[in-house]
This record gives structure tokens, sequence and C-alpha cells, in this order.
């Protein structure tokens, strides 16, 4: 068997979906203390949609999960992966939820949460069970409603994130093929966990036996080392997943990174040399969507014609952790759910 012939995961469909609530600079400016034209210089972001009372991540995740299913034509899979960082309960998982209001009750499903890297993580994982032979067809959801996580008050996080979810089905196939992933690139460093993290609720602070406090409960981030650590982290985990696929940076025709926002974008994309107009993007219209980040801003390019198929495409993704990871894929011929 050659190269080519070994058993891969091959995208074969994708949707996405925001909830219908926009929330723009305009509206968090009073709270917040700010103005419109600092937040876009800093984030690039002039908009962002958030969830309503009654929705859940799991609300997320099955509307595109259903879309992505619409746009596989229907596939049985054998096997649900939800990237989520905002589960509905810390126990259980989201994912057996998920696929059962996608109608996939006795399906294996499991939640993974390597932050907004947690796409790329779940992708790994998945191309990992369809080379194994323990998957046929793989549904991969990343879902976040993180502004649930957020200090309202806080500037430097709420103007930043967004909810949303986004979704691929992965089939098993060949590795010339269209659409096949790989290969990949995945790190993490959590000698800086500290620097994106949400201290209290998890089983450290319950364990404590002190008393929470309240805004122990909300997301922190240092801003000035996360952006240096997400640009040198990208930059580098793109660079090896490039060089393991026998491309060089002229091949690539798109390049999606973890939409954190606009300046990160653009200095990872200086750091590869790569033109501002083969950069997707729609962090200016959606925020920081964390695990959704990926497959969102794919769906996205996918349905304007920014991504068409014969393109090869560079993905990179940086979150808490700290977590990084990339891949590869030359975009196949794909309706968009």
């Amino acid at each position: 068997m050659t190269a080519d012939d070994r058993r891969a995961a091959v995208l074969c469909g994708i949707g996405a979906w925001v909830p219908p609530r926009v929330v723009t600079n305009d509206d968090l400016v009073q709270r917040l203390n700010t103005t419109d034209e600092w937040i876009r210089a800093r984030t690039g972001i002039r908009e962002r949609r958030v969830i309503e009372p009654g929705m859940s991540t799991c609300t997320l995740a099955v509307e595109a999960g259903t879309r992505a299913l619409k746009s596989s034509g229907d596939a049985v899979v054998d096997l649900v992966i939800v990237a989520t960082t905002t589960p509905d309960h810390p126990c259980p998982s989201t994912a057996p939820e998920v696929a059962h209001r996608l109608g996939l009750t006795g399906v294996p499903a499991f939640d993974l949460n390597a932050v907004c890297a947690g796409f790329v993580y779940a992708l790994a994982t998945a191309a990992g069970h369809i080379a194994a032979g323990s998957a046929e067809r793989v549904l991969v959801i990343g879902a976040d409603a993180f502004t649930t996580m957020l200090n309202p008050n806080d500037r430097t996080t709420a103007a930043i994130f967004g909810d949303g979810a986004g979704a691929v089905v992965l089939r098993a196939g060949t590795a010339d093929e269209p659409g096949a992933l790989g290969p990949f690139d995945l790190g993490s460093d959590g000698s800086n966990a500290d620097l994106l993290i949400v201290p209290a609720g998890g089983s450290e602070q319950r364990g404590s036996g002190l008393p929470v406090d309240p805004a122990d409960l909300h997301f922190r981030m240092d801003g000035q080392p996360v952006f240096r650590n997400a640009v040198m982290r990208m930059s580098e985990s793109a660079g090896k997943v490039l060089e393991r696929a026998g491309w060089r940076i002229e091949d690539v025709d798109r390049f999606a990174c973890h939409q954190a926002n606009a300046r990160i974008l653009s200095a990872v994309a200086r750091n590869l040399a790569v033109e501002q107009d083969r950069v997707v993007m729609n962090v200016d219209r959606v925020g920081n969507t964390v695990a959704a980040s990926i497959p969102l801003v794919l769906a996205d390019a996918a349905a304007t014609g920014d991504i068409a198929p014969g393109h090869r495409i560079l993905i990179t993704s940086f979150g808490a952790g700290l977590s990084w990871g990339s891949t590869v894929l030359t975009w196949p011929e794909v309706e968009i759910g």
C-alpha cells in the first residue's frame, strides 16, 4: 500500500450556525466605557452573536450538526465528537444529548476540550478513529456559548468573544482524495495555563474547602503574553504541518487561522509570508467563537466562494491550555449546510 492509498479521513459535509441575536460594538460602549474605534483597532471586531435565554451549547451544536449532516447527503455516522469548553453541564458531557437530538441515539459520543484549538484536536481524533477502522463516518462539531463564561463588564474579554457552532462530516477514504485531512501537528504547554483561565468551578477550587470568589467564575486573559504565544505557536505549528505535507507556503491557496482577533491573524500571516488576500476571516462579524471558530470561517468562506474546490487550505489554531494544532486539506466539492 502506498502513502496515497492509506485510509484517511475525508471531509464530505459542512454546516454552521450562529444565534440570531447581534451585539454590536455600539451596544457595548456604555457598559464597558469604551468606543467602537477602540474595539475595532484592537480586535478588528464590529459585532458578535450571543445566545438568548433558552439556548445553550447543545442548541448551537444541534443546529450546526443538522446542517453538516444535510450537506453530506444525510450520511449515517457512527461517532459524534463535540469540541467545547462550555458544556451544558459539568456532568454529563454534551455530546450524547446532541447525538440524541440528531436522531443518533446509541452512537458513541463524547466531548473534547482543547478550548480554541478544540476543533483541530477533534479532527485529529476523528481521523485516528477512521484510520484505525473503528469508525467509517464521524460527525465533528465545534460549539461554544463562551459569552456565558465572561464577566460582562470586563472589556478585555466581553468585546472579543461570541457564540456559535460549526460542524463537519468525515468519511473513510484515501489520502489522495480532495477533502482528505492531514497530516496534523498538535501541541500544548501547561506551564502557561494561567494565561487564559477560569480559576473556579473545577475540582481544584471545589476541593480546596475555601469559599469561592464570584469573580473567579469568569474567564480571565492576560492579553500581551497570549498575543505573543498565539502568534509564535500558530506560526511554528503551521510551518511544521506544511513540512510534513510536503507543501510550500506558495502552494497554499487559503489560510484559515483561528479567529482570535484581526491583529493576531495578520501577525501569523506575516510570519508565514501569506498575502492578505489568501487569509479567510469572519472575526469582524462573529467575534472569537472558540471551538466553533475554524469550521465557521471555513463554512462562511466556502459559502461566498472565497474557498473553492481544489483550493489547498492551511488550518491552524491556538487556545488555552496552552494548546495548539494545525492541519491541511484540499477543498472538495461539497454543499454548504
